[in-house]
């Protein structure tokens, strides 16, 4: 018997084949890849396009945008959503929890107290563009005392992989498993990595996704359950419940 959930997931694939055919073309940034078993789908952004990312939270009326149709309606004549997905945990009327930060405009402030739930699980962090170097993904206390420049931030946690090593709570034994996504940074910090798992994994799975299949140095948790992803290169357009920030890449002009 086929459920609501599945009816949903596989109309949201028949209409982000539909985009991928109507839309202009965009950049092929987002692939699928196979690590143990376990697809995974993956948008690579690397240096030379980090002006191309966006981070979004609230419209021009300034009300939540909260979901990909939305964003695809801020962007200017010409410009195209090459891909988005769910960047950060979020309260109940969707406002960031910790830093958020987009062209000038913050939300939020750096969390460096531990606490209960993924995001209090030390050590979190920050992903940044437009720092010292392009992308960085920096541990929240680190990032406090540094107080880097980020043209985008946004606060999440825990950290899946620190400095090559896996988050130390991490079990290989684990039973809770959720789709999850996140992002990681390259060792010489000129390539991210925006990730989704296509089934429920575990954190030891998905963080040794980005270190061992990805080669990640640093890599940071987005959120599990209602992660989403939209990617027409793919014919992937997510539905599911509203989110707080999202995180983008624009083609066009």
């Amino acid at each position: 018997m086929t459920t609501v959930a599945e009816l949903k997931r596989r109309l949201g694939l028949a209409v982000g084949a539909l985009v991928a055919l109507t839309l202009p073309a965009v950049a092929d940034i987002c692939a699928t890849r196979d690590f143990e078993g376990t697809g995974y789908a993956v948008c690579t952004v690397d240096a030379a396009d980090q002006d191309r990312l966006r981070l979004w939270l609230d419209g021009p009326d300034g009300q939540v945008l909260g979901d990909f149709s939305s964003v695809r309606g801020t962007l200017a004549a010409g410009e195209v959503l090459g891909f988005a997905m769910n960047a950060g945990m979020y309260h109940a009327d969707y406002s960031p929890v910790g830093l958020y930060r987009s062209d000038g405009v913050e939300r939020g402030a750096v969390v460096t107290a531990g606490g209960g739930g993924n995001f209090g699980l030390r050590p979190n962090g920050v992903f940044c563009v437009g720092a010292k170097a392009p992308f960085q993904v920096i541990e929240s206390r680190r990032f406090a005392r540094v107080q880097p420049h980020c043209r985008l931030a946004t606060q999440s946690g825990p950290m899946l992989v620190i400095d090559g090593a896996l988050h130390p709570r991490f079990l290989a034994s684990s039973d809770s498993r959720y789709i999850r996504n996140g992002v990681g940074v390259s060792r010489d910090m000129q390539t991210a990595w925006f990730v989704i798992s296509n089934r429920a994994v575990t954190f030891h799975e998905f963080a040794r996704f980005f270190r061992d299949e990805l080669g990640a140095r640093n890599a940071l948790y987005f959120d599990g359950s209602i992660s989403r992803l939209y990617a027409p290169a793919i014919s992937r357009a997510d539905w599911g419940r509203r989110m707080g920030p999202i995180i983008g890449y624009v083609d066009g002009p």
